[in-house]
């Protein structure tokens, strides 16, 4: 078992344990029989959408935190979901960010499959023909996933040999991102849009894309505010920005490099699951019998790397980098805390960024319920606003791994505690006020369901 794998739990549903009559249910009761309710729904028979209405179709990372959910519900649907999202994977190796379903109207979300253009755009990328998809990526979480997926039930795993199938493909998948995208030669993957960090909007993108021209509004149809909250959204100069760079890269055939890249950014909470992803392909290596040398002595190599390149002392957290103007960005986000869910860091970074977790840029345990997703200090700081403040779950589950793989279990805890309670009361809110827990975005959000499962099973 790798070093970032947790213990196997019992699947037994908590909706089954017997509440006496003076005794309610438990919040991890209620939000397992929640959060089934919600997967069950945004189940499609071969993958989970995140939210009907606003993300009608299948997302990358999306579907790796939905799979370590459902892998209590059933570890077979579970390989699905990840078995699903891989048919789609292009042949430079790179999983795409989004899998659409050609039964949905083009015009229910934006950019739709005749932006992307993939398997014409893409076609000296190696982008498949059966399927259309976005031509950029997301975080790796896949591999970490995939590991859990087998670990809740290997006998299952092993008959239909599911690590036997995705591991070849998950290290496709990680070898474009460390060679392909290494564009700063200096050993760490880059983005090369805001929508590959997962966090798209978030206040560290601003000084990279001041650069960058927006498109013309009247050339592009936003999807998202018919159901979505502008105050909650971003910005129609924001949005212009994306469709600009997202155009630019689909013209240059997807091709990655760093004499065209417009936006080249290495991003802390990128490296960190990438790294976390060598580790886990460890343990799938060793579960099929295969040598998990190389996957370890890599993920030393990139831990080695993040310390050097992105870890900056005197913010307590890791910066992002700009690989254009080779300038870090001065900005504290959450990407820059989730290097704690990897094993091996200097005990002073770990001390350190438990301190910033805890202290007044983000207020875990003293002034917010969840940890925010930019600095509550910071001057583009704004509670509602995707990804500029407002909490999330996905991000919070791995802070919540990563304090607890260090010992610092009573804000582990805490930290569970207030996500499950969370994301019951916000109805499995997409993302929620840090401070008030005011829910935010879409409401039946599929990996805020499927991460409050996985912590509901493993709080009993």
């Amino acid at each position: 078992m790798s070093a970032l794998a947790v213990r196997q739990h019992s699947r037994r549903p908590l909706g089954a344990d017997v509440e006496s009559a003076d005794q309610p249910p438990s919040t991890s009761s209620i939000a397992y029989n929640g959060a089934r309710r919600v997967l069950d729904g945004n189940w499609t028979g071969t993958s989970t959408v995140p939210s009907h209405a606003l993300y009608p179709h299948q997302w990358s990372w999306d579907s790796a935190f939905i799979a370590i959910g459902l892998r209590h519900l059933s570890p077979a649907r579970a390989q699905r979901e990840l078995e699903t999202l891989l048919t789609a994977q292009w042949a430079d190796g790179r999983i795409p960010h989004i899998v659409f379903n050609p039964t949905v109207p083009l015009g229910a979300y934006f950019p739709s499959p005749d932006f992307w253009r993939s398997s014409s755009a893409g076609d000296l990328a190696g982008a498949p023909t059966a399927v259309e998809t976005s031509g950029i990526v997301q975080p790796p979480v896949h591999a970490l996933a995939a590991l859990l997926v087998h670990e809740a039930d290997p006998e299952v795993s092993r008959r239909r040999g599911f690590l036997a199938h995705v591991y070849p493909r998950l290290v496709a998948w990680q070898r474009y991102l460390t060679e392909r995208r290494d564009l700063g030669g200096r050993g760490l993957a880059s983005i090369v849009h805001p929508w590959e960090s997962g966090m798209d909007n978030s206040p560290c993108w601003d000084p990279p894309l001041s650069r960058i021209r927006p498109a013309d509004r009247g050339t592009f149809q936003r999807a998202d505010l018919d159901h979505g909250c502008p105050a909650d959204r971003p910005t129609d100069l924001d949005y212009g920005r994306y469709v600009r760079l997202a155009t630019t890269y689909r013209d240059h055939g997807y091709a990655d490099g760093p004499d065209t890249a417009l936006f080249a950014v290495e991003d802390p909470a990128m490296n960190a699951l990438l790294i976390a992803s060598e580790h886990a392909l460890a343990g799938i290596a060793t579960a099929i019998g295969a040598d998990p040398s190389d996957h370890l002595v890599r993920g030393e190599q990139l831990t080695t790397a993040l310390l050097k390149r992105l870890w900056n002392e005197d913010a307590g957290l890791f910066l992002c980098q700009d690989v254009i103007s080779n300038e870090p960005i001065r900005e504290r986000s959450v990407c820059g805390l989730l290097p704690l869910i990897l094993p091996g860091l200097p005990e002073e970074v770990v001390a350190s960024l438990v301190a910033t977790l805890r202290g007044e840029h983000f207020g875990v345990g003293t002034t917010t319920r969840l940890a925010p997703s930019y600095d509550l200090r910071g001057a583009a700081f704004d509670p509602a606003r995707y990804w500029r403040g407002p909490a999330w779950f996905n991000v919070n589950w791995l802070l919540e791994r990563g304090l607890r793989q260090y010992g610092e279990t009573a804000t582990a805890d805490a930290l569970r505690d207030e996500l499950l309670g969370t994301a019951v009361t916000s109805g499995f809110a997409e993302y929620v006020d840090p401070v008030t827990g005011e829910a935010r975005g879409s409401r039946d959000f599929s990996w805020t369901a499927a991460l409050a499962m996985d912590l509901a099973v493993r709080s009993r």
